[in-house]
């Protein structure tokens, strides 16, 4: 059943596209919510409220390009897929930094872009001071995305 890797091929792909997405779930869900307050006091609040509830969103997106890579570059979407069973390990650990690095931030994101939110709610001039505290939190998700690309894009290389 697990003489070659195609099973954990597929099973990194849904680790990195499902962690990651349920992170950019939870945090854009909580940013919505209250932009959706600030929102129904102030129409006008509109452009800066999207750009604070849409930041938390980037860990799902690149949760699903690395999950998209794998599917590629395994074959599996081409219908042939030629994975030796280190491969397939490789393939589930390279997900295992944007599953577990998309679900964290993309949570402390949502959180970091609540209060992003609320200060501006205050006072639109504040509205830069939260983007540079939400965009902080960012870092890490891009960190936890490039060290996941980095080794999909190797693993054509590693031998059985």
């Amino acid at each position: 059943m697990f003489d070659n890797g195609i099973f954990f091929t597929i099973l990194g792909a849904a680790i990195a596209t499902v962690l990651a997405g349920i992170g950019s779930a939870k945090g854009v869900g909580s940013a919505a919510q209250t932009s959706m307050g600030v929102l129904s006091e102030d129409s006008s609040m509109f452009g800066k409220m999207l750009v604070l509830t849409l930041l938390p969103g980037t860990q799902g997106l690149y949760g699903f390009i690395v999950g998209f890579l794998i599917l590629v570059s395994s074959g599996v979407l081409s219908g042939t897929p030629n994975v030796t069973l280190v491969q397939g390990f490789a393939y589930a650990g390279a997900s295992l930094a944007i599953g577990f690095g998309g679900l964290f931030s993309g949570i402390a994101q949502g959180k970091a872009a609540v209060s992003g939110i609320a200060m501006t709610a205050k006072d639109e001039k504040n509205f830069s001071k939260g983007m540079v505290s939400v965009t902080l939190v960012e870092i890490y998700a891009l960190l936890a995305f490039i060290v996941s690309l980095l080794v999909v894009i190797q693993v054509s290389n590693f031998a059985a």
